[in-house]
């Protein structure tokens, strides 16, 4: 495989890592976006599951973002828009990150592999520290393995979308032959 200069391991030099190739702005917005797209990835396949499993809808990100702001206690049926603006405003905003990955050199599939855990960090953090969650070795098995395909469906989509931002899409055939996700 033909290497771009922004398409190397990660080895500590910010500059082989593609650090000055973009506006600190720009890498953010493209993060922004990428996680918009791993959101909607993410919420397409919950559905799709939800349609098969029958599992109803969660709330635990609604009720967490209500404790976060201290208000009082709502039933589901009244969280919705909070769901939302929970659901999506963590997945938007982690995508950032996620950039900043890729712009440093930490891409691809173990890239993605990583994020996917600080997803996973940041979701327990908050739900548990606020109280409205469990410890995910208490959920039954089934459930751990749903949750943790939905955010490898967020993580991954994020990260291609991020790495291709992030690498660009310029005409020259070596960019177009190095492609974050080959292992040659």
């Amino acid at each position: 495989m033909s290497m771009h200069p922004h398409h190397r391991s990660y080895d500590g030099d910010p500059s082989a890592a593609g650090h000055d190739t973009q506006s600190l702005g720009s890498v953010l917005l493209h993060g922004l976006l990428a996680g918009a797209a791993g959101v909607a990835a993410m919420t397409i396949a919950e559905k799709l599951e939800q349609a098969v499993t029958r599992r109803p809808n969660s709330f635990v990100p609604g009720h967490t973002l209500e404790h976060l702001l201290r208000l009082p206690y709502k039933p589901d049926d009244e969280r919705l828009g909070m769901n939302w603006v929970m659901h999506w405003g963590q997945g938007i905003a982690l995508g950032a990150v996620r950039a900043l990955m890729a712009q440093r050199g930490i891409r691809g599939p173990v890239g993605s592999f990583i994020f996917m855990n600080l997803r996973l960090i940041n979701d327990q953090t908050l739900e548990n520290a606020t109280g409205v969650g469990a410890p995910p070795w208490t959920w039954p098995r089934d459930e751990q393995v749903i949750d943790l395909t939905h955010k490898a469906v967020y993580a991954f989509t994020t990260g291609a979308v991020a790495d291709y931002f992030i690498l660009g899409t310029g005409g020259d055939e070596q960019q177009e032959n190095a492609h974050p996700y080959d292992y040659d």
